[in-house]
């Protein structure tokens, strides 16, 4: 059993009992406890700020559990709250969640992103039930004078077995509210999880199946106007002049001006991307009187000249996106040329080990590969829209965004109102995979229902999401083996470079696992704006670094599956270097899973297998694809998956984030054509020349299988959807003989 100190903490619980009926009210937040001591604040160990969370205990024994973070898919809205219940030890069946509002002086790291909710939640949360059920147990030992020691629960229910008396939560509930909060509490044990481990429903299953609105374009406000954005049809460009005559004129439309969606000199936060200084807002009635006026508005574009740009999406300052946005209309086929130059030079040379130089001078044999994919839209079943409702001494927001911390920020400043004056509601989101980590599109209805003095829903049409950017980079990657005459890995080089930035991991195996390693990155600048996109630069890396590990085993004449536990068996004994950022073990450990779960030897008469495995988000995966070729075509018929992910809070959740994943994976690294660029303008904007994955596409069946251990949760809604790339590259080598190195592998 774990003992949980709470005194750093102590004052951050908020103990009330509710008016009506005697209940209690619980909130709680490390890092509210320490507002008042900014010296605390950042000499505090990092793993309390994670904490977070907030219930409510009814009279009648009914529990409501707060899930503070964004709900994108991933079912953090679920199993966040199946933590809390569990420690609180109550019946699951008299639970209910609600979605916490945007409150930063109750909850911390309300955040979708980086596959860290349960990871970063899973300490806080567990606390916030202990917590409460000892103080629930302390209110019933205290009414029935016996030791608290002695006071059991089990599903809502206080028992005494010695004296046979019992109550149940709600009995006690406000007496537990005058209770203090303790010095520390215990932890259950994994083995004595009751919730926690078992497949629970999503909570709001029922409302999606039947159309209730819970997503951001469902909302609707009484005497809202519809706004809508147009954008240059380039970037690089800025707006010139602007002819709206006939579009104002046009029915239902209220107004059409030009805005800033930032103020000049506003200091950006990480997530303030926007590649468009200026933008032309058409505001009116309704979505198609809006979009017909879009089309008559006649604008006039030119280039802009080059300016400075601070934005940093990553924490590492040393990892900026892009430092500057210069001039110039890009295309794919200066991409491509800017591509071949660096990748042919030497980079900055990140990580070195031993003598790689040596190694590759004297090997029997030196195997080199290169790869690349382009810059991808997220394309969002759900595009971009907020509502917004700004008045002189308040701004209400209400819609679907990943940062609402940072949208709040960049809100107040734009607008000129205190902090305290933006409430910030989260909708559940169709969708984000990163592109509603940048908030931009909330700031842009703020300012325009300021303008306006009206509430009003901002949407963008499928054409402005995937014309507007922000898009994953495009990549490419250099890698070379070297093999000794008897087969042996002894030097190994990849130089990593990208536009506008490198998607180096330089610590990721199989550095550690090689004497000689050499690792370089490069990078150039670009006023195409990027961003985080699912399993951020691991959705390039696994998929070439998987690639090229099989093309290297085939060479060495080995199998792949242990010419790969071989690399680990090494990294695990005597590994080399002391920055690997991988445990040897339990990546090996999912090779081996996934390795017995599908009879890897025993490959079906016209299948076609490859595997692949990776390490992101703080999680390990491995996957082995099974295709067979069908008229010319290929058809996977079966992907096998083996995940560590520490303890699995929800098994039918997590089987369901692999499954998404690896068939997001697979559409991406097949299907996904990326977005290309002629004279800055994007060629693609909508789905009728920008195919994706179908249902015909998807594999028919995907087995799911987890480590068993007690290792605290990992991220999850990340890390199964770099693999896959691999294998299916790998399965397609195997039944086609030709090599893939360029994404989509089918485009």
């Amino acid at each position: 059993m774990t003992l949980l100190k709470t005194k750093i903490g102590r004052r951050s619980f908020l103990k009330t009992s509710t008016a009506i009926g005697g209940g209690l009210m619980l909130s709680f937040s490390w890092l509210a406890a320490c507002v008042s001591d900014p010296k605390r604040v950042l000499t505090m160990p990092e793993e309390w700020f994670s904490l977070n969370g907030y219930l409510k205990i009814g009279e009648n024994g009914l529990v409501t559990i707060i899930s503070p973070n964004p709900e994108i898919g991933q079912n953090v809205k679920t199993s966040m709250p199946m933590i809390v219940a569990d420690e609180l030890d109550v019946d699951w069946t008299n639970v209910i969640v609600e979605q916490g509002p945007l409150n930063t002086d109750i909850f911390t790291r309300q955040l979708a992103g980086g596959s860290q909710s349960i990871r970063q939640g899973w300490q806080g949360l567990r606390m916030a039930g202990a917590t409460a059920r000892r103080m629930l147990r302390e209110a019933a030992a205290k009414a029935w004078q016996v030791p608290v020691e002695e006071v059991t629960t089990k599903e809502g229910m206080l028992l005494h077995e010695k004296s046979g008396k019992n109550a149940t939560y709600g009995e006690m509930a406000s007496a537990a509210a005058n209770i203090p909060v303790p010095e520390e509490v215990e932890l259950k044990n994994a083995d004595d999880f009751k919730i926690i481990g078992t497949p629970r429903k999503n909570v709001d299953g029922l409302k999606i199946v039947t159309g209730e609105p819970l997503f951001g374009l469902d909302y609707r406000r009484e005497g809202m106007l519809t706004a809508m954005v147009i954008h240059p049809p380039a970037f690089g460009m800025k707006l010139k002049s602007l002819d709206d005559n006939e579009a104002r004129n046009m029915p239902g439309i209220k107004d059409i001006f030009t805005f800033k969606p930032y103020e000049d000199g506003h200091v950006k936060n990480m997530f303030d991307a926007s590649a468009f200084t200026e933008l032309i807002a058409v505001v009116g009635n309704s979505t198609w009187e809006v979009m017909n006026a879009k089309k008559a508005v006649k604008a006039q574009w030119e280039p802009f000249e080059e300016y400075a740009d601070e934005f940093s999406h990553y924490s590492d300052p040393s990892r900026k996106i892009a430092k500057r946005q210069p001039a110039g209309l890009e295309s794919s086929a200066r991409h491509a040329e800017i591509i071949a130059e660096y990748s042919s030079k030497p980079g900055n040379v990140v990580r070195r080990d031993g003598n790689p130089e040596l190694a590759f001078k004297q090997a029997a044999k030196v195997i080199e590969s290169q790869y690349f994919t382009p810059f991808h839209a997220h394309n969002c079943m759900e595009p971009l829209n907020f509502f917004a409702n700004v008045t002189a001494d308040k701004a209400e927001l209400v819609g679907p965004i990943q940062t609402p911390e940072f949208m709040e920020k960049s809100v107040a400043a734009r607008l000129g109102l205190p902090l305290e004056k933006v409430d910030i509601q989260m909708t559940r989101m169709g969708g984000g995979f990163g592109r509603k980590l940048y908030g931009h599109y909330g700031v842009e209805a703020a300012v325009i229902s300021q303008k306006m003095n009206a509430p009003v829903k901002l949407i963008y049409t499928r054409e402005d999401d995937m014309t507007h950017g922000t898009y994953s980079p495009a990549f490419h990657a250099l890698y070379r083996a070297a093999l000794d005459e008897n087969n042996n890995l002894i030097g190994f080089h990849v130089r990593a470079g990208g536009i506008p930035e490198s998607p180096l991991f330089a610590n990721r195996f199989p550095a550690g696992a090689v004497d000689n390693y050499l690792a370089e990155e490069w990078s150039y600048d670009s006023n195409i704006s990027v961003g985080a996109f699912r399993a951020p630069r691991s959705n390039f890396m696994a998929a070439a670094e998987q690639s090229f590990l099989d093309e290297v085993a085939e060479a060495a004449g080995k199998d792949p599956i242990k010419f790969r536990l071989e690399l680990f068996e090494r990294a695990k004994n005597n590994p080399v270097g002391e920055n690997n950022d991988y445990d040897a073990s339990r990546y090996a450990g999912v090779l081996e899973l996934v390795r017995d779960k599908s009879n890897w030897s025993e490959v079906q008469p016209g299948m076609h297998r490859g595997v692949a495995a990776y390490y992101c988000h703080n999680s390990y995966v491995a996957q082995v694809v099974d295709l067979e070729m069908k008229n010319g075509k290929p058809v996977i018929q079966k992907v096998h998956c083996a995940v560590d992910c520490g303890i699995v809070v929800n098994p039918l959740a997590a089987a369901n984030l692999v499954e998404g994943g690896t068939v997001d994976g697979i559409g991406h690294a097949m299907y996904n054509s990326g977005i290309t660029f002629s004279e800055g303008k994007p060629d693609h904007s909508n789905f009728n020349t920008h195919q994706w994955i179908r249902h015909r596409d998807a594999p028919r069946a995907i087995d799911v299988h987890f480590v068993q251990n007690n290792t605290d949760p990992t991220g999850l809604g990340e890390p199964p959807f770099p693999p896959v790339m691999g294998a299916v590259a790998n399965a397609l080598y195997h039944a086609t003989k030709k090599r893939y190195y360029n994404q989509p592998y089918l485009g």
